[in-house]
């Protein structure tokens, strides 16, 4: 019995070797300038919780003082302080006895019917406006623009670098090239027999820093993949094939049925009030505090409410309920979720570091470890590039892609050029 598979001897390994630092080092020469931006704004993003709580405390921190005013004594307060046809879409519930009330609001829109201002809407500044109100008291403590927020800037920042949308190729760009640079960088340090693969002791100049940035790179390899992978769910071009595959697979995440509507009774609506009790009661035991809840629009409209602690996945919830009755309609939650759901309900706080200081510290350490891998990778390349060449490793003739050897023919009898 005969095989045409060609056996592995230690010139093919070399060979297939050379070809994998090619891979590699293009890949870097791509990808690098897009991993460090997306590094360091990375870095960024995820302290923005401290910082927005010393930038915006006069506008998010109250001081408790007796019972909560009736909500809709606090909503009155933000319609009559927001411009002219603006009308409340939603509010955000404290989420601690300190926290202010966030009441989100647009021109017209969802929640006219509970405006309190009169007469025709007239002409308002375009966009959403949060309005911030001491719960206690009644009073309105300023305004921003949800655009306005440091958060939303680092976030801008990070995805598409302050650009239009047609920017965030880059960032996907540098995300597809650091899977290649992760997947030849893996094979090429993977310790031949008789290796470790850990740091040896006494090396110097370039082949230092080869092994060190090998190890670094393997050691950030799994936390690297977590990050690519809750990276691109929600990314502008590669995400809009995962969500494709993920509706093919049967993995999109429950959606309440369209057709649910309220039944009039006769007797009046639900207020602020009474609303937001039933959706805390409809909550799930232990659930967060903090709950987003929107009016229905119109009279057949519904009461919709969220939970807005991405930090706790397993209690998230979405609810529907009667305007009238407060029956509920729908609901989802971590146990009707798909796989695919579960999944990225953690690893996309994960990625934002919202579980709490840990995930920060840890997301602070993966970004030093990259920088590290960014530097010791171009170190190694200003050493070894030379005026006529980009300084990347070559192809051993007979591996893929590289040139044809020049045989030469000794004065023996017989040898043709």
């Amino acid at each position: 019995m005969t095989t045409n598979a060609m056996p592995f001897t230690p010139a093919l390994g070399a060979r297939r070797r050379s070809l994998y630092l090619r891979v590699h080092g293009w890949a870097a020469l791509i990808a690098s300038p897009f991993i460090l931006l997306a590094t360091l704004t990375g870095l960024l993003y995820i302290f923005t919780p401290q910082f927005e709580a010393r930038l915006y405390a006069s506008l998010e921190r109250v001081t408790p003082a007796g019972p909560m005013r009736a909500l809709e004594l606090s909503l009155a307060a933000a319609e009559a302080a927001a411009p002219h046809g603006y009308r409340v879409r939603s509010v955000l519930l404290p989420a601690s006895p300190g926290r202010a009330l966030e009441v989100l609001m647009a021109p017209g829109g969802a929640g006219a019917a509970h405006a309190h201002h009169g007469g025709a809407p007239a002409a308002a500044p375009s966009g959403p406006l949060t309005v911030f109100v001491d719960p206690y008291t009644a009073r309105v403590l300023g305004t921003q623009a949800p655009d306005a927020r440091l958060a939303e800037g680092a976030r801008r920042l990070h995805s598409r670098l302050l650009q239009g949308d047609g920017w965030r190729w880059m960032i996907e760009l540098a995300a597809s090239w650091l899977l290649v640079m992760l997947v030849t960088g893996a094979w090429l340090w993977w310790p031949r027999p008789g290796q470790t693969g850990l740091p040896r002791a006494g090396k110097t100049g370039r082949a230092a820093w080869r092994q060190w940035h090998a190890v670094s790179g393997v050691a950030l390899g799994v936390l690297s993949l977590v990050i690519v992978a809750t990276g691109i769910t929600w990314s502008q071009y590669a995400g809009v094939q995962v969500r494709k595959l993920r509706d093919a697979a049967g993995q999109a995440s429950p959606q309440a049925p369209r057709h649910l509507h309220s039944t009039p009774t006769g007797a009046p609506p639900l207020g602020w009030e009474a609303a937001s009790r039933r959706a805390q009661s409809l909550a799930a035991p232990g659930a967060p505090l903090a709950l987003k809840l929107s009016p229905p629009e119109g009279a057949h409209g519904v009461w919709h409410a969220t939970s807005s602690d991405t930090a706790r996945p397993l209690a998230r919830f979405d609810l529907l309920f009667d305007a009238y009755s407060g029956t509920l309609l729908y609901r989802s939650g971590w146990s009707e979720a798909t796989a695919f759901g579960q999944a990225t309900a953690l690893g996309i706080p994960f990625h934002r570091g919202e579980f709490g200081l840990w995930n920060q510290l840890l997301l602070l350490l993966f970004g030093l470890g990259v920088l590290f891998s960014l530097v010791s990778g171009w170190v190694m390349y200003f050493k070894r590039m030379r005026p006529a060449g980009l300084g990347l490793p070559a192809l051993l003739p007979g591996a893929p892609g590289a040139r044809p050897r020049r045989w030469r023919c000794s004065p023996r009898p017989g040898c043709a050029r």
